[in-house]
């Protein structure tokens, strides 16, 4: 197989441990902490996980190995989006199962969950396994979403494992992911199975974070990625001055890769969801104030802007969650095939008026008529709206142009207006992963099989001190239990992870907001570049600013 310099120099990197973990299998032991609680709603999470609530929390450190000695069988499923740094989750896992001893075996279910319900695998060897150290993407065993979470799929999955004689099953994943395997785990304990269940935190998103988990896998290099584009864009849009350029970053709910870009290039606008969510920003303030920075900066003669819009930000406003609701009531049931079934767009634009509340035909009568028809074209397997597929950066360059069309008009503004658009999403989650991704990974892998060793089941991985160079990193784990409340899922309370999103009085964003006031206004673009993969540390193995502020670096 042919393949590039930079490649096969990424299947030669050695990634590094944390401190406690380097000093071979047999030096490493477990300090127990305190018993854990969740996060919110205590006994209703404790009396629907009798067997896994309330572990205490474990630390690895230099000592004696007291596990027993057991041949382990272990299973690994990669669930969910891709995001950087898989391979070296499953790389580490592997690495440590081997060292302990060359006779464990190492199943990979293909296809995400599914692979475990259907019994579709491959057993990993040292030449497979060689072929994706250090590099991006799912591949290595695919990825798929199928959630684990009935009675009957945990038979299924508990009857695969002793087929294998599988020991222990590793679940790689976000946080609705992570959700399943400790309630797998609480399934196979109170079965007595014999078969622990481990995870992993994965997601580009950022939004499975805590004090326990500082980062999720795969937002470093996913973040890095959109920066050097929207760098280079800026530098573009600097050279051209002539264009606005509107950006949406993936992130689903939460704003933390917005926020992340946004520390890292600089631009004259980054919308917050968050933000507007607290200060109740209607879609018009919103365009005012991108619409501000316009006019500011074409006082100036800078005709030219650059805005980062979060995936998820319409979701955070409040008319328009309104309207979003009164639509999926309106297409409930039969009366979707009623809609679908009028002859074009103007009698499809009557039904809707008709049935609108007054508050949310203003609403939508201000959208471009592309937006409008895409709120009703677009339905999840639930017949609702999805919010993240609505075009947002064309959405508020639109309504910024009408708000600048109107200031014309009234003689305030007399600057040149010219919007471009684009998303950044696929082209982040399986790029190749940063030296921090690359080490972060491999640690969580090779821990999590520490945590199977030594016998625990419905924790997460964990390594934290992240901040610090990989030597100093503290690598351990936490019950999943621990991240966990209530919350309302398709008409019923359902047990899961808590979503992160971003904090309004945390660092990362006081920074922010202290300075995108001059960035509105004056050209303060900065251009982080590629992602360094060789040279001094400084760059090669720079965190990003997020967590660089949240611990106090910069």
């Amino acid at each position: 197989m042919n393949v590039s310099p930079l490649q096969q120099a990424r299947y030669e990197y050695t990634p590094k441990l944390p401190g406690m973990l380097r000093h071979g299998i047999s030096d490493i032991c477990v300090s127990e902490g305190e018993a854990t609680q969740s996060v919110a709603d205590q006994e209703q999470i404790k009396a629907l996980f009798p067997n896994t609530y309330g572990k205490k929390e474990i630390t690895f450190q230099k000592g004696q190995n007291t596990s027993p000695a057991k041949k382990q069988v272990v299973g690994v499923i990669l669930s969910g989006g891709q995001a950087p740094g898989g391979h070296n989750v499953v790389c580490g896992l592997y690495d440590a199962l081997k060292a302990t001893n060359p006779e464990n075996v190492l199943y990979g279910f293909k296809g995400g969950p599914s692979g475990l319900i259907e019994d579709d695998y491959l057993v990993f060897d040292d030449a497979y396994i060689d072929q994706f150290r250090n590099t991006g993407g799912f591949d290595i065993i695919g990825s798929g979403r199928t959630k684990l979470e009935t009675e009957e799929q945990f038979e299924i999955a508990a009857k695969v494992c002793a087929k294998h004689g599988i020991t222990a099953i590793v679940i790689i994943g976000g946080d609705d992911s992570n959700t399943n395997a400790a309630v797998l785990a609480e399934y196979m304990a109170a079965h007595k199975t014999g078969v622990q269940v481990i995870g992993c935190p994965k997601t580009i998103d950022g939004d499975l974070k805590n004090d326990d988990i500082e980062a999720s896998f795969g937002f470093d290099t996913a973040t890095k990625t959109y920066s050097e584009l929207i760098g280079n864009i800026e530098r573009d849009c600097n050279s051209a001055k002539k264009y606005w350029h509107f950006i949406k970053v993936m992130g689903r709910s939460a704003s933390h890769v917005a926020l992340e870009c946004a520390l890292e290039t600089q631009p004259n606008i980054c919308l917050i969801s968050e933000e507007v969510a607290e200060k109740k920003m209607s879609l018009s303030q919103i365009a005012d104030q991108i619409a501000d920075s316009v006019e500011k900066r074409a006082a100036k003669g800078m005709n030219f802007g650059v805005v980062i819009i979060p995936e998820g930000v319409v979701e955070f406003v409040p008319e328009f969650s309104a309207l979003i609701a009164e639509i999926n009531e309106m297409l409930a049931g039969s009366k979707a095939e009623e809609f679908n079934a009028l002859p074009d767009w103007d009698a499809k634009y009557a039904f809707i008026s008709k049935r609108l509340s007054e508050e949310s035909m203003k609403v939508f009568a201000i959208l471009p008529q592309s937006i409008q028809q895409q709120l009703f074209l677009d339905r999840d397997p639930h017949g609702n709206v999805q919010v993240s597929l609505i075009e947002s950066e064309k959405l508020f360059s639109a309504l910024v142009g009408d708000k600048l069309a109107a200031r014309k008009a009234a003689g305030t503004y007399s600057g040149k207006y010219s919007a471009l658009h684009h998303f950044f999403g696929y082209e982040g989650r399986c790029a190749f992963p940063s030296n921090f991704d690359a080490d972060y990974c491999y640690s969580l892998g090779y821990n999590a099989f520490m945590l199977i060793q030594y016998g625990y089941t419905g924790y997460l991985s964990k390594v934290s001190n992240l901040s610090r160079p990989a030597e100093e990193w503290v690598a351990g784990g936490m019950p999943i239990t621990k991240m966990m409340n209530m919350e309302r899922r398709h008409g019923e309370d359902k047990p899961v992870i808590r979503k992160a999103l971003v904090e309004l009085d945390g660092a990362p964003f006081k920074y922010f907001e202290a300075h995108r006031d001059q960035w509105a206004e004056e050209t303060c673009y900065t251009f982080p570049g590629a992602i360094q993969y060789f040279g001094p540390s400084s760059v090669c193995d720079l965190t990003t600013r997020t967590l660089a502020l949240e611990k106090g670096m910069c």
